[in-house]
């Protein structure tokens, strides 16, 4: 999967324009919150953030930040996906738990050696588990749960 594969995949987990009373991230338009928008300068409201910035987020913030071009095709979209669920830190994590690796978040040479050597299958069901039982004790699980499985679930049939 190629990161536009990713990216077109993605936007149809994140929609369009968001602004859900119990989301902490507050207003969001393809996935991106306004913080992150505005920290990328983006001065304009929200309703109008451009898919092409979107975009541009996405790759830097979350699909490099994961290595994901370095990683087995099957696992790729879930680490991506987690990145952008979570943040890359969390989704680096769980990737580096799956493998057995130190779990510090930063994905080097020897979190890349350990899943190159896994089997990428199970290393995706492992991640995407680890990811789901993280998920069902936030807080806004209540909210937000049902989205997340399915979501999670079509990850799995991919």
């Amino acid at each position: 999967m190629t990161f536009d594969e990713a990216f077109h995949k993605l936007l149809g987990h994140e929609g369009g324009y968001v602004d859900h009373p119990k989301d902490p991230g507050g207003a969001t338009r393809w996935g991106v919150t306004e913080r992150v928008a505005r920290a990328t300068g983006y001065s304009g409201h929200m309703r109008d953030f451009p898919v092409e910035l979107a975009k541009a987020i996405y790759r830097r913030d979350y699909w490099d930040a994961v290595k994901a071009d370095q990683l087995p095709v099957p696992v790729r979209y879930a680490v991506f996906d987690a990145a952008v669920n979570s943040g890359s830190t969390q989704s680096a994590k769980w990737l580096q738990r799956a493998v057995g690796a130190a779990d510090d978040g930063a994905i080097g040479p020897k979190t890349l050696a350990l899943v190159g050597a896994a089997d990428p299958y199970q290393l995706k069901a492992t991640l995407l588990g680890d990811r789901l039982a993280f998920m069902t004790n936030l807080p806004t699980w209540p909210a937000f749960g049902k989205g997340w499985a399915r979501r999670i679930a079509d990850i799995l049939e991919t």
